[in-house]
């Protein structure tokens, strides 16, 4: 993973695993719909600030990777909030297409287990 320019400001409040990541529940700005979890690190957050387009740290590839650049499936970003404890961040979107890989609307539409 590289070095950031996230604002030191937002940085210092960032609490991240061993591995520098700080999962990030994403969710749909306007029907409050959870679609996925994913994992930012400080650059991974610093980019998804500064462009919009959502931007996530791939811990099986080791590499950032864009939502939708290869599918087509974006996410345009509305707003990012911390949690009261740092430690995840909460992504709100505007998503087009889906948002699973599996084609899935969620990720969590393999339904229920209670």
């Amino acid at each position: 993973m590289s070095d950031s320019s996230l604002a030191p400001d937002i940085a210092a409040r960032l609490k991240r695993d061993p591995d520098g990541l700080v999962p990030a529940i994403v969710q749909q700005h306007d029907t409050g719909e959870v679609l996925m979890l994913a994992w930012m690190d400080d650059e991974a957050l610093h980019r998804t600030l500064t462009t919009g387009a959502a931007t996530y740290w791939s811990r099986s590839r080791s590499e950032y990777w864009v939502k939708g650049a290869t599918s087509g499936h974006t996410q345009r970003v509305v707003s990012v909030a911390l949690d009261c404890d740092g430690d995840t961040l909460l992504v709100r979107v505007d998503q087009k297409g889906a948002a699973c890989h599996t084609g899935d609307r969620t990720c969590f539409d393999a339904g229920g287990i209670l």
